[in-house]
């Protein structure tokens, strides 16, 4: 008996899955992929570049998008290297603890964006709202805060992830569904109890995600009362068009994590085709979107990126 219960402290590998039922093609699939990674980092490097060397652009709203493009890139490389390990070299195994530490990037830094987007919508609400005192409220000691409290929320809200995964043992077949790990997918692989997983997770996803939803969307009613109060048609499309951009990543950022979320705790039945690439397109398309939503939506952003290019 003590044979079987010290199995879960022995070195153990799962096994990451590319496209599920295209292996015979992952080569060619590897490009798009490869290419949604390169475009992504550089995207958000170039945002981060054009905010950080223009000073008309150190402002909250542009800010609060050079964090959101740091976590973009962080996110990226949290999941590059094994994904394309599977798709050039067909590299699946991964160590227990550096799946573990793979997953806890992931989910803080995913907590860290829901809580930057939260603070954007608070940024946005301010200055359509209470425009007077928008200065004085979101100065920049105070937007650093902000950003530190993002990061911090996503840390420790994540850090018992792995603590608690790393007391199961997993006697279930250790094939993943994705080619990186997610805690979703990880406690439903162990032979254990894992109520407390179950009761955490849902609780931290209705504490952070949830929350900022509610937050967000009770932001946008308040803007939406304000703009409607506006007696000029154009000012209320101007004042709409400035959160146009920032409703687009909402979305971006928040339906795929949703789907896949409502898929690994109420849909049994699911194709693991629908679950591997809803966790692609989670993870890889808003990294990828964002960038490209501020660059066509935000004039000063567009303008700017177009002088860097024309020079």
């Amino acid at each position: 008996m003590s044979a079987v219960n010290d199995t879960k402290f022995l070195p153990a590998l799962f096994f990451l899955t590319g496209i599920f039922g295209q292996e015979n093609i992952h080569v060619w699939i590897s490009v798009p992929i490869f290419l949604v990674y390169v475009t992504s980092i550089l995207g958000n490097s170039l945002i981060l570049f054009i905010i950080k060397t223009d000073p008309s652009l150190h402002e909250p709203m542009y800010l609060f998008l050079s964090m959101l493009a740091v976590t973009d890139v962080g996110l990226m490389i949290s999941t590059m290297p094994t994904t394309l390990a599977i798709f050039w070299f067909n590299s699946r195994e991964i160590s227990y603890d550096a799946c573990f530490a793979q997953l806890f990037f992931i989910h803080s830094l995913t907590f860290t964006e829901s809580s930057l987007l939260l603070s954007m919508a608070f940024d946005r609400f301010v200055a359509i709202c209470d425009p007077l005192r928008y200065a004085s409220i979101l100065t920049r000691p105070r937007i650093a805060k902000m950003g530190l409290v993002s990061l911090l929320r996503g840390v420790v809200l994540t850090f018992p992830f792995p603590i608690l995964l790393k007391q199961y043992r997993y006697c279930k077949e250790s094939i993943l569904s994705h080619s990186y790990c997610l805690h979703q997918e990880l406690m439903t692989m162990a032979c254990s109890d894992i109520r407390v997983n179950i009761i955490y997770g849902f609780f931290v996803t209705v504490s952070s995600v949830g929350l900022d939803v509610l937050l967000i969307l009770l932001s946008y009613v308040m803007i939406l009362k304000t703009v409607l109060s506006i007696a000029s048609h154009a000012e209320r499309l101007k004042a709409l068009n400035t959160c146009l951009s920032h409703v687009c990543v909402v979305l971006l950022a928040y339906m795929p994590g949703i789907g896949l979320s409502v898929i690994y705790r109420f849909v049994k039945s699911s194709s693991p085709l629908v679950q591997n690439v809803l966790g692609n397109v989670y993870l890889l398309i808003p990294p990828l979107m964002n960038p490209i939503v501020y660059s066509v939506k935000t004039k000063p952003i567009r303008v700017r990126i177009i002088r860097v290019f024309v020079k």
